[in-house]
């Protein structure tokens, strides 16, 4: 493949959309060349600000140019995928902001079309590429937690008014999924089920406890029952001030560790192995944290995934997370909002 830097384009001049142009610009091997935005003000500063060459009002108008390889959605959660099957025909690239889509069902379509275009498709769950993820995740898969107990998520964060009601789609069921387990627990359960399997069942409740203005929950709790037969808890709200580390616990025969905002807090084991030591040492917050304020995470997470996705493309391998594995935290949330809703355990789909 050339080695010239792959062309990317950026749908929408949100927040996040500054964090995907900033981590484009800091990938060697890539460049942002677009910006797709309706807005007479937004856009030509947004692309002004990042160093994007062009500028339009339309992905269609965007995908047209064979400067662009990827493109990335940073459209509301719920508006994901027309954007995304616009690039996808064009034969580019899809880079996905987090959840994928707001339900399965649009998921499911998104997934279909970028497989049967050729093209790739890499969801945004940076929390993956932090390095106490990463070592947690060997871990596992080298056994030596032994029959995990149980396997918990907590997301305690704080929301202000002005976050709701300064971007009205967020909090609705339409646009943004759901509330608080959908926009920012979800990152936890992402890593909760990668680490421990997808559970098979949950049950859950759902509440508005302070943000009472808002459609879908600012907080809520779920038990759920893994295959394994381990058994786990997830705790999320955007109503707890003045906000609290993302944090994963996992608990095993053999071993338990804690991962607070990708750092592990948290490495003991029954048979301590030489890098045991090393490890509990290890780390600052590299990738920032959402705890009280969505702009304080770091671009090193959103880097690490472009990097991903240029290196795939050019090695022509699969990515490190693709569109099917993402779903499995939109199909969990569905499940918990179920349950939220009717009172009954509801099997994960």
């Amino acid at each position: 493949m050339s080695d010239h830097p792959l062309g990317f384009a950026i749908v929408g001049t949100g927040m996040i959309a500054g964090v995907h142009a900033q981590a484009i610009n800091a990938v060697d091997g890539a460049r942002l060349v677009g910006v797709v935005s309706r807005s007479p003000e937004k856009g030509p500063a947004f692309a002004a600000k990042h160093g994007a060459v062009a500028l339009t009002s339309t992905v269609e108008e965007m995908v047209a140019r064979p400067d662009v390889d990827a493109v990335c959605i940073t459209t509301p959660s719920g508006a994901h995928l027309e954007p995304a099957l616009v690039a996808i025909r064009a034969g580019k690239h899809v880079v996905v902001e987090k959840p994928i889509e707001a339900t399965t069902a649009r998921a499911d379509k998104l997934i279909s079309e970028a497989r049967m275009a050729g093209v790739k498709l890499a969801p945004i769950f940076q929390q993956r590429f932090s390095d106490g993820a990463r070592t947690i995740k060997a871990a596992l898969d080298a056994g030596r937690f032994g029959r995990l107990a149980t396997a918990g998520c907590y997301v305690k964060w704080f929301r202000t008014e002005e976050y709701y009601k300064g971007s009205p789609w967020k909090g609705t069921l339409k646009l943004d999924g759901g509330g608080a387990v959908m926009n920012q627990a979800i990152h936890g359960v992402d890593l909760l089920q990668w680490f421990a399997g997808l559970p098979e069942e949950v049950s859950a409740f759902k509440t508005r406890r302070v943000h009472t203005g808002i459609e879908a929950e600012d907080t809520a709790v779920a038990v759920l029952r893994f295959p394994s037969g381990a058994l786990g808890t997830i705790e999320a709200t955007t109503a707890a001030w003045p906000g609290w580390s993302l944090r994963i616990e996992l608990c095993g025969e053999n071993g338990s560790v804690r991962l607070e905002d990708g750092v592990i807090t948290e490495w003991k084991f029954r048979d301590e192995e030489p890098g045991d030591a090393k490890i509990r040492e290890a780390g600052s917050a590299e990738l920032g944290s959402g705890a009280s304020n969505p702009a304080g995470i770091s671009i090193e997470g959103h880097k690490r995934q472009i990097e991903d996705l240029v290196d795939a493309i050019r090695e022509q391998r699969p990515l490190h997370i693709d569109g099917p594995e993402s779903r499995k935290a939109v199909a969990l949330i569905t499940a918990l909002y179920q349950s939220g809703e009717t009172g009954q355990p509801v099997r994960v789909e």
